[in-house]
């Protein structure tokens, strides 16, 4: 079994960040990623920029040059895949984590689909990209269903449904009847989420207030068949024709696994871990939270600007 002083389980920018950390500090780590790099980058829409500013998505002190105003997806891998090689870190890919717990002799036993470590402390800098909430509503499983939007092609002269009130949503339904699909916004609340881009929820409204884009407000879907979508709406149950639907219904974090390790929760709405905001520990000594999985069910509460910082307060607890 092999032994580090240190195993990070994820291989995002906050994942590879606490890599760098560990390196300054002489640790002997390893980061594991159960995908490929930055894995939830890779599977955002290809078309998506950032919120943030380039400079504001930088870690290790590497500089993140872009030519646009907010850096796109293909310039941020670019831009990891270069930290990466610039300091020479220790990724094993491919690899997920099945089971981590903390031995009786005070150290971490992991055990991934490839192989069994041993760590002093572990970070959980876990995505939740890939664990999208379910409609939990029949025909969910038909293949016309899709809980992940890449690009806008295949919708062409398509009958679109996209259902949620944030970005991705709001991204889908834009680039989507841009490029000739006829497309229905299924919105649970009363309005969209004031999280919405600045620049993108003036252009969604003015194509819903037109009439380019259907709106249904206050409505969900209630059944999916391979023809057309059941919506119950104020005005009571709507079926219209429909040939794919675009759940950007929202992702959880990996609380299972979280909960295999011992880690507690706060008794809130948002399923929030417990842990130490100075030092990053949880109530598990020797485990440690960084990124946006530190916000629960809250995702929009870290990104990557304001939890690079993380790293730095893992990695001076871990040297005292």
């Amino acid at each position: 079994m092999e032994g580090y002083d240190l195993i990070i389980i994820g291989a995002g920018p906050i994942g590879l960040a606490c890599g760098i950390e560990a390196k300054k500090a002489k640790l002997d780590y390893a980061i594991i990623e159960k995908g490929c790099l930055v894995n939830s980058l890779y599977n955002y829409p290809m078309n998506m920029s950032f919120f943030s500013t380039s400079e504001r998505l930088e870690i290790g002190d590497i500089p993140f040059v872009s030519i646009n105003a907010k850096p796109t997806r293909v310039e941020a891998l670019e831009y990891y895949r270069r930290v990466c090689l610039s300091w020479g870190l220790h990724i094993l890919l491919y690899e997920e984590v099945k089971q981590a717990q903390l031995s009786t002799m005070g150290s971490f036993s992991v055990t991934t689909t490839k192989s069994k470590y041993s760590a002093r402390a572990i970070v959980l800098a876990l995505g939740f990209y890939d664990r999208p909430f379910l409609l939990n509503v029949p025909g969910e499983e038909l293949p016309k269903v899709k809980h992940y939007y890449d690009e806008p092609h295949p919708y062409f002269k398509q009958k679109v449904a996209v259902i949620g009130a944030a970005n991705s949503a709001v991204d889908a339904a834009l680039e989507t009847w841009r490029k000739g699909a006829d497309v229905t916004l299924i919105v649970r609340e009363p309005a969209l989420s004031e999280s919405v881009k600045y620049w993108a929820k003036p252009d969604i409204e003015n194509r819903i207030k037109e009439g380019s884009i259907k709106a249904y407000f206050n409505s969900t879907v209630t059944k999916i068949s391979a023809t057309e979508i059941e919506i119950m709406t104020p005005q009571g149950t709507q079926k219209i024709p429909n040939d794919f639907v675009l759940a950007m219904t929202g992702y959880e974090p990996p609380f299972a696994l979280m909960k295999s390790m011992g880690i507690q929760f706060q008794n809130d709405e948002f399923h929030t871990p417990v842990y130490n905001e100075k030092t990053m520990e949880t109530n598990v000594s020797g485990l440690y939270l960084a990124g946006v999985v530190c916000g629960g069910l809250k995702t929009n509460k870290w990104f990557i600007e304001n939890s690079r910082d993380h790293a730095r307060l893992i990695i001076q607890d871990l040297k005292v």
